[in-house]
């Protein structure tokens, strides 16, 4: 593998922990710097790590020791931040979605493949062992040629927990956007790229309350859609249904299901690494737990970066995201016009990940 790729995180808030601590794991990886708007935030991510130095986004993005940069910023900021480092000749690995839209997005892809340069996109949950066992049971036939499927997420909203909620529900947010990318990413990993869309959209409220941190009892305006429901029609012919909410409490129904002609599978959460998927037969009467066969063992947040240092096409790779926020915007285009639609790109279904360990 040669020697680990040097990493710089632009973007220290809540979910770079994730990222910090799986890196710390992973011998293909060495972060070498961090940068926030909030300098105390870098500056908090440098005390913490050692080896790691806090700097401007400039400056990261000057520094020529600099390999990839991580961007961990919020939605609206992906694709200003992915181009600079673009320019800079680095690879790039986005946190989700690609960009908060598709135009943003094709600038992202397009600049890239000028500089040659790489992109990378979470989620990458879908390389854990619970989505790839599942895939690998459906490549095998174990419920014969899937017919549909079904991904269901269902929260109050995350303003009750997290202490800056604001951006969930500007442009680039809402459940759609936000928990949206690990349900369509492990769809497509599963089934094979979306052909067509036709959906539905609400908006219960138009503001809501921050529950907890200093900002406790501040009311924040909504500006997307907090329910989007929708069929998702695989190249295949599958059919997916999407149910994603902010204004529902909670759900029974597992996190995907995928129904063939001879069996049903109970795929893990997506937002998960791990997981059993249960298996469900036309000769079996009771549910079966499937032993892991594929994917990264132990796998965390950052685990796509890893991905990225062992292939030239990498899995968590910018098409993929490009295909999935192509497909969002898609069936939000669907919901307020009322008719279905065709997604106008495509991508090559991600190659499946042997059983592996770091």
């Amino acid at each position: 593998m040669g020697k680990p790729l040097n990493v710089g995180i632009v973007g220290c808030g809540t979910i770079s922990r994730q990222y910090l601590t799986t890196f710390a794991k992973l011998p293909t990886v060495d972060v070498v710097a961090a940068a926030d708007l909030e300098r105390s935030r870098a500056e908090a991510v440098a005390n913490a790590t050692p080896g790691v130095r806090a700097l401007g986004v400039a400056e990261l993005m000057a520094d020529r020791t600099i390999d990839l940069v991580v961007n961990l910023t919020v939605p609206a900021a992906h694709a200003d931040v992915a181009l600079q480092a673009i320019a800079a000749g680095k690879d790039v690995y986005n946190e989700k979605p690609l960009a908060a839209t598709t135009v943003d997005a094709r600038q992202i892809l397009e600049s890239a493949s000028n500089a040659g340069v790489r992109v990378g996109c979470a989620p990458d949950t879908v390389l854990g062992t619970g989505i790839q066992t599942a895939r690998r049971a459906i490549d095998d036939g174990r419920i014969g040629s899937p017919i549909a499927a079904t991904a269901s997420f269902s929260t109050a909203g995350h303003e009750r927990w997290h202490p800056n909620p604001d951006f969930y529900y500007a442009p680039g947010g809402g459940p759609l956007f936000d928990m949206g990318p690990y349900y369509i990413t492990a769809l497509i990993t599963i089934l094979g790229p979306v052909a067509s869309v036709i959906g539905a959209a609400s908006r219960s409220r138009a503001t809501r309350t921050i529950g907890s941190g200093p900002r406790q009892g501040e009311t924040i305006p909504v500006a997307i859609d907090t329910h989007v429901t929708g069929v998702l029609v695989h190249q295949s012919g599958v059919l997916s249904t999407l149910y994603m909410s902010f204004d529902s409490l909670a759900s029974h129904a597992p996190p995907i299901e995928v129904h063939g002609e001879t069996g049903s599978l109970l795929v893990p959460d997506p937002n998960t690494f791990d997981g059993q998927p249960m298996l469900k037969t036309l000769d079996r009467h009771e549910w079966e737990a499937m032993p892991t066969s594929a994917g990264y063992v132990g796998a965390a947040r950052g685990f796509g970066i890893h991905d990225m240092t062992l292939s030239s096409h990498p899995r968590a790779g910018g098409e993929l995201a490009f295909h999935v926020l192509d497909v969002m915007e898609s069936l939000l285009r669907s919901a307020h016009q009322g008719t279905a639609i065709p997604v106008r790109g495509t991508c090559k279904r991600p190659a499946p990940v042997p059983l592996a360990s770091p």
